[in-house]
């Protein structure tokens, strides 16, 4: 009788977990629907009909797009595979005065907004700014006395860009070059090679891939910048999708550039997973990591000032300029009244961390639950999907959504029409739910990336411990697994805050009307050229970027 029974719960046992993974495999795929469908809404909006502007664009600015696009990867790519793989390689090899200090300090320029800094290096270089004043002034020259190069150019936003993004590379390529073998680098030295050929034929091919992978990292930060090339008049595929979308009023032309636009996106995100580096290259046993030179004094303060120059133009320059304007600024008219912006921005952003540490726990925990075989199948490629926002530059985010969420609020109002005889409207639209679903696309990467492997690292013999007590699952992650990822789930959480609080083209395109965060009041306020009344909220957002920079530069170190 008792085996009979056995045999009976067996098979229902069997159908529960097959039914259980059918429904978790069905979430999944929903969920990776959801959030691709900006993909979705730029492929098959490109394909309507255009009103003539896209031919108009084709014939005259598309070539601009493209090759003003082109240019500022090109440079930025140089320089920031030059000044973080310099700096990095200086700090790793090199002893001098301060190189602890510096070690931290090389990261700081990413809290700060790229739009941000380029507000201010307009104001300090424009003709009326402190710097050619007072070269007018120490040299007695007029207006057409002097040449001075203007800022608001290609090449300087490529500049601005650079200074500010250089430390994705400096710290992959620190690693990189804090992990290599001692051996291969002192047998160069040994045969009489100089410590510069050393370090080009020995160390710096070494850490290739990660020098690669954060040049790649930059590119699609620039690829998806709007704020800097839109202040200096730099016409590329973020800016042209902005003004074909509201200048022009062509979506389908917006779309288009888009999908242009995608493409670029595309290949840097294969270029980067490309040359990501593994775990096992950052496994070298410690006694072989390359030991500290100490050249002569002069050399050692050389190696110094390299270091410290990009900190001052990336971010203490900017920096001081913004206290020096809200000092001033405060003082004629008092304290600005930034509470219902900055009470926009928390809101936001609390909300879209909320939500994206919600589906990162719900990811990772379905991929914790398959095998290595099960990891490259369909469902791991719906998470991977699901996990691509990042990679989207705002304003293609922004114009992929609309579409759909359009076409959405206007099936609704029809249904609600025919059944009730009484339409919403566009309830989606123009609200913060469109502005929400964006940041959560978005920052979802974010989230995923840092809750995952802490999830994954979790040890399963720890579940079958608390199972063997009687313990169900809901209460095996409440009270066994979330105290552990309690730090990867504040670390996530803090990101997403940060990331979403200076988030500046998804908020201008999706906002409701007269609806402002702090970005978006810096950005009206700096296009306005009224800096100064917006510098306190462009130190505020500096301000609140520079607490992840330092966890992450801490962990970074550290590891």
């Amino acid at each position: 009788m008792n085996a009979s029974k056995s045999i009976a719960i067996r098979p229902q046992s069997q159908t529960q977990n097959h039914l259980r993974r059918v429904a978790l495999a069905s979430l999944v795929f929903l969920i990776a629907a959801l959030l691709t469908l900006p993909l979705f809404g730029v492929i098959i909006g490109s394909m309507g009909e255009s009103d003539g502007t896209w031919s108009h664009l084709t014939e005259t600015v598309l070539s601009e797009y493209v090759i003003n696009t082109l240019a500022l990867l090109v440079m930025v790519g140089v320089l920031t595979g030059s000044i973080g793989t310099v700096s990095a390689w200086l700090v790793t090899s090199i002893e001098f005065p301060g190189r602890k200090v510096v070690e931290w300090l090389l990261v700081l320029p990413i809290a700060s907004p790229a739009y941000i800094a380029s507000y201010v290096y307009t104001d300090l270089m424009d003709y009326a700014g402190p710097v050619q004043s007072a070269l007018r002034g120490l040299m007695g020259w007029g207006a057409d006395d002097y040449w001075f190069p203007a800022i608001r150019t290609l090449p300087g936003a490529g500049l601005v860009l650079s200074f500010v993004l250089y430390p994705y590379v400096y710290l992959l390529a620190r690693s990189a070059f804090l992990n290599q073998s001692q051996t291969r680098f002192a047998a160069a030295r040994s045969l009489g090679a100089s410590p510069l050929r050393a370090f080009w034929s020995v160390a710096l091919p070494a850490a290739r891939a990660a020098i690669l992978g954060g040049i790649a990292l930059t590119l699609m930060e620039t690829a998806a910048d709007f704020g800097v090339a839109d202040y200096f008049g730099v016409p590329t595929f973020s800016t042209g999708i902005y003004r074909a979308w509201y200048g022009m009023g062509d979506p389908v032309s917006a779309l288009r550039l888009s999908g242009l636009l995608l493409v670029i996106m595309a290949i840097l995100v294969m270029a980067e997973r490309r040359f990501r580096p593994s775990q096992a290259n950052n496994d070298i046993a410690r006694d072989t990591v390359l030991r500290r030179m100490k050249p002569s004094q002069p050399l050692q303060w050389l190696a110094a000032f390299a270091c410290i120059m990009p900190i001052l133009i990336g971010f203490a320059f900017p920096v001081a300029r913004l206290i020096y304007l809200a000092a001033g600024d405060i003082a004629r008219n008092g304290m600005p009244q930034f509470v219902s912006f900055a009470t926009n921005s928390v809101t936001m952003s609390v909300i879209a961390a909320v939500l994206t540490l919600a589906l990162s726990l719900f990811l990772a925990y379905a991929q914790r639950g398959r095998t290595r075989n099960q990891k490259t199948g369909p469902m791991s490629a719906a998470t991977r999907l699901a996990t691509l926002g990042y990679a989207l530059p705002g304003t293609l985010l922004a114009v992929g959504l609309l579409l759909p969420m359009t076409t959405i609020d206007k099936s609704i109002s029809r249904w609600m029409l025919d059944q009730f005889g009484w339409a919403p409207g566009l309830f989606l639209t123009g609200t913060v739910v469109t502005l929400i679903y964006a940041y959560v696309i978005r920052f979802l990467t974010v989230s995923y990336n840092t809750v995952e492997p802490a999830v994954s690292s979790i040890p399963r013999a720890m579940d079958e411990a608390a199972r063997t007590l009687g313990s169900r699952l809901s209460r095996i992650v409440f009270e066994v697994h979330l105290p552990g990822l309690k730090p990867a789930l504040y670390s996530a959480g803090l990101l997403v805050f940060i990331d979403t609080m200076r988030e500046l083209p998804a908020t201008l395109l999706l906002r409701p009307a007269n609806f402002e965060t702090l970005a978006t009041q810096v950005y009206r306020l700096a296009s306005d050229e009224r800096l100064a009344e917006a510098s306190v909220a462009a130190l505020i957002l500096i301000a609140i970027g520079i607490l992840p920079v330092m966890l992450i530069t801490r962990a970074n170190l550290k590891s």
